[in-house]
């Protein structure tokens, strides 16, 4: 009569100390987790140990990250390079494992993690394989590559930028400089009203001891024929030309933090859209500035050694144009500058009942590292199916994601009635928006926060497409930078497990 299938303890009710360690072991989850960000630049890890608490209402199955320990972070790496053009795979690797023992951990003991390939280190030729590095942990790493919006995004968080705003109901303007790149993020109370990039950086440009440059990038050379002249590999750049090269380049950098227009040069650098417009809306104008990444340490000269790049030289740029009011807006210190990419990832399980899913082609099952991404439908465009469509399409550039070729969770709220006519329109639109994900394995994921999981799904299948893949699943709270694995649908309880992964900031 006991010989369950299960696993069980036997508690004893008078043991009051076993009881609570069972009560709070249910409610309760610490996991150590690693954060490795790869830049073009320069490349770092930090482990913590997070505190997951099951949230308390409604019988709710989902953890939320209520407190986080830095147990060790690296020193910072310049990313090491075999060439100009490819980054140096195995002494990154060597790097990674030193990071491990000294910190007197295994990979085994590592419950969870992120690798963000970021910057001018995405267009290298062998960023897959730095990836592939962590092959054998895919199931409960995330790697992500971080395209200019989804960088500026994760700047903005990790700097604290976005938790200031919110705190202090004021709009802010990050400015995250690194070695090939400058990102913009305009936040009002803590939310990203939005986000630019242009090509101005502390390390397009790099000389050894005797001067010669040994690293060239694409946007210094622009810069350079601007004023006249070429940069050449294994030459030697005179001084005059190294501070005509540093303060040509600041004045497009200044341009974008003032809200100015852009010369002709600032437009051949810029790489993204440009940032909302306060010129024109009073709204918008940026309270304070904050500084994030490499050259932020030397603004305010956290760092003072020199790498043979530009990065000091970018900050006096910066230094000078803020102490002349040039540059206006005030500046607060967030405190976080090259680490403020990513800190760590949590991990933990929701169970989901398949009462009210769809799943078309239950053999797609599993996937695993959907990146999300979370669309906002006011009540008022619910019904609109060409505003449902330009806001997914928004969202999914703003991730940095490729409908046509990348595979994503959309995920978004609903809740408004169930009218027939309104969620007719809202699948029509995401459908319009992403008709390629109808086709391809795992098809069309939808992570919904709501009741209407199976209806929308049945409207896609029977009423706009009886051919399309789709993955409806509901109840479901996700958040920008959380990445999903599907399990397969479980029987009979007919259930679909979900690891939902989080970034944490």
């Amino acid at each position: 009569m006991h010989d369950f299938l299960f696993d069980h303890v036997h508690l004893d009710p008078n043991d009051e100390d076993a009881l609570d360690a069972a009560i709070w072991a249910a409610d309760n989850l610490e996991i150590t987790t690693v954060g490795i960000d790869i830049g073009s630049s320069t490349s770092h890890l930090m482990f913590g140990r997070l505190h997951l608490r099951r949230l308390a209402t409604g019988l709710s199955s989902r953890f939320v990250t209520v407190k986080r320990t830095v147990l060790w972070h690296s020193p910072i790496l310049l990313t090491p390079y075999r060439s100009d053009t490819l980054i140096d795979a195995e002494a990154l690797g060597r790097f990674i494992r030193d990071s491990y023992a000294a910190a007197g951990l295994t990979r085994g003991a590592v419950d969870s993690g992120a690798v963000i390939l970021t910057g001018v280190a995405l267009t290298r030729p062998n960023a897959r394989a730095i990836a592939d590095l962590f092959a054998d942990e895919a199931g409960k790493f995330v790697c992500a590559s971080a395209g200019h919006h989804l960088e500026a995004v994760m700047a903005a968080h990790g700097s604290g930028t976005v938790a200031l705003s919110r705190r202090s109901h004021a709009t802010l303007l990050n400015v995250d400089i690194g070695g090939g790149t400058c990102k913009f993020s305009l936040v009002r109370d803590g939310e990203i009203l939005g986000n630019a990039a242009i090509g101005v950086g502390g390390r397009l440009i790099v000389e050894d001891d005797e001067h010669r440059l040994i690293r060239i990038e694409e946007s210094a050379r622009i810069v350079a024929r601007d004023l006249g002249f070429t940069l050449n590999l294994g030459a030697v750049l005179p001084r005059t030309n190294r501070e005509l090269l540093v303060r040509r380049m600041a004045g497009p950098l200044i341009d974008m933090i003032r809200g100015a227009p852009l010369d002709e040069l600032g437009q051949r650098l810029l790489l993204t859209e440009k940032l909302p417009d306060w010129r024109r809306d009073a709204d918008l104008v940026p309270t304070a500035l904050t500084f994030s990444g490499g050259v932020a340490e030397f603004m305010f000269e956290r760092e003072k050694r020199r790498f043979g790049d530009i990065g000091p030289d970018l900050a006096n740029e910066l230094q000078h144009a803020l102490a002349h009011h040039h540059i206006e807006a005030p500046v607060w210190d967030s405190g976080q500058g090259i680490r403020a990419t990513v800190i760590g990832a949590a991990q933990f399980t929701v169970q989901v009942s398949g009462n009210t899913i769809l799943i078309s082609d239950p053999e797609c099952l599993p996937v695993r590292n959907l990146p999300v991404v979370a669309c906002r439908f006011e009540a008022a465009v619910m019904g609109d199916r060409g505003a449902v469509e330009n806001i997914v399409r928004s969202a999914v550039a703003g991730a940095d994601l490729d409908p046509g070729s990348d595979s994503f969770a959309l995920s978004f709220a609903w809740r408004e009635e169930p009218l027939h006519a309104d969620l007719h329109a809202l699948a029509s639109g995401i459908c319009a928006a992403l008709p390629e994900a109808l086709r391809r394995p795992p098809g069309l994921a939808l992570l919904i926060d709501g009741d209407v999981g199976m209806t929308i799904g049945r409207i896609i299948t029977t009423e706009i497409d009886p051919s399309a893949k789709v993955i409806a699943i509901d109840s479901v709270q996700l958040s920008q930078f959380d990445y999903v694995d599907i399990g397969a649908v479980a029987k009979p309880a007919n259930v679909v497990p979900l690891i939902i992964k989080s970034l944490v900031f």
